[in-house]
């Protein structure tokens, strides 16, 4: 499968990235509400993301506030000694305290970008971000504009290669755009929830189309049941109003799981699990696609990484999924 170019005259990575919110373990916001993925065992994390690149996945995006700092320090550690073999995208805009792993709100100041990359980057033990990505995706348009251009200040003291903005609004990803080192967009889509407009404007500016929820959260794989996704910790169990595929406790809600049944065999076609054919389905949707699925395993990097073994789905299975979804579901 072919690279992607992240930004002009940027690193190369492959059509594949790892998200890794869920290893930043358990974290909350201030009333006590869960906002990781339950308990994670870091020794298994660090090993993950190293058979990660022993498969060819270089490519990493994490977030300051993922398990308040826990994360990009876990990243860190397992990429230590090879940091040249890998491309770190992280993020900032929300604060947290780290001793008690708590969110304390969104903040969106330029003085606290530049004290959020500062701690970032020696989280994550580097001296430079490969993509630096503001992550309040409602923000006014007025402070985007001025964090872009702050961003610009940050490369040209390289402090960071490129930036982008994760956000579901097409408005506000085009005002990151118009910045010359400005190369993503990282947003919401998956086979369930198509992004269209927000392809559209990748592929008129040149950006890398980052997917955020490619696996819509585990709905996309071959699990039955709740499984851990009704853990203490874990945010699936008592999702916020965004988390629309979960009900409380971690189940799948019926009119969900009734659309991947419809998917469901169009997507394991030609050998693939559940979840490689999700993948596929982005690939096939756009050549500027990076999934960035989460993992807490090994095992969960071997299955995801083994998607590019058979590409893209074609033109025809993705028309075949359209006209599926088209149709009304039984959620009985």
């Amino acid at each position: 499968m072919e690279t992607r170019t992240l930004g002009r005259g940027g690193p190369e990575i492959g059509p594949l990235g790892f998200g890794c919110w869920a290893v930043g373990g358990e974290w909350q916001d201030r009333d006590g509400n869960p906002l990781g993925w339950g308990k994670v065992d870091d020794e298994e994390s660090v090993a993950a993301i190293r058979r990660a690149l022993e498969l060819g996945v270089t490519f990493f995006d994490t977030a300051d506030t993922y398990g308040a700092g826990h994360s990009e320090r876990v990243l860190g550690r397992a990429i230590a000694g090879r940091r040249d073999e890998v491309v770190i995208a992280t993020k900032w805009g929300n604060s947290f305290d780290e001793a008690t792993r708590t969110a304390t709100g969104a903040v969106t100041t330029p003085e606290h970008a530049r004290r959020a990359l500062t701690a970032s980057l020696r989280r994550l033990g580097t001296d430079h971000i490969d993509l630096y990505q503001f992550h309040v995706g409602d923000a006014p348009l007025a402070a985007g504009a001025e964090l872009r251009d702050l961003c610009e200040e940050f490369v040209a003291e390289g402090l960071i290669r490129a930036y982008g903005w994760s956000t579901d609004d097409p408005a506000r990803a085009a005002v990151f755009a118009q910045g010359p080192h400005c190369a993503a967009v990282q947003h919401q889509c998956n086979v369930l929830e198509d992004a269209p407009e927000m392809l559209d404007l990748c592929a008129r500016h040149g950006l890398l189309s980052v997917n955020r929820g490619p696996l819509a959260m585990g709905l996309l794989t071959d699990k039955t049941g709740a499984g851990s996704r009704g853990a203490k910790g874990d945010i699936r169990a008592v999702p916020p109003s965004w988390l629309r595929w979960f009900g409380q406790g971690g189940g799948a809600l019926p009119e969900w799981v009734a659309r991947v049944d419809a998917v469901r065999s169009v997507l394991t076609s030609d050998g693939r699990t559940l979840a490689q054919g999700a993948l596929a389905w982005l690939w096939a949707r756009s050549e500027l696609t990076v999934p960035i699925p989460g993992f807490r395993s090994v095992a969960q990097v071997e299955e995801n990484a083994g998607a590019r073994e058979s590409g893209p789905l074609t033109a025809a299975q993705v028309l075949e999924i359209k006209e599926l979804l088209a149709a009304p579901v039984d959620a009985s």
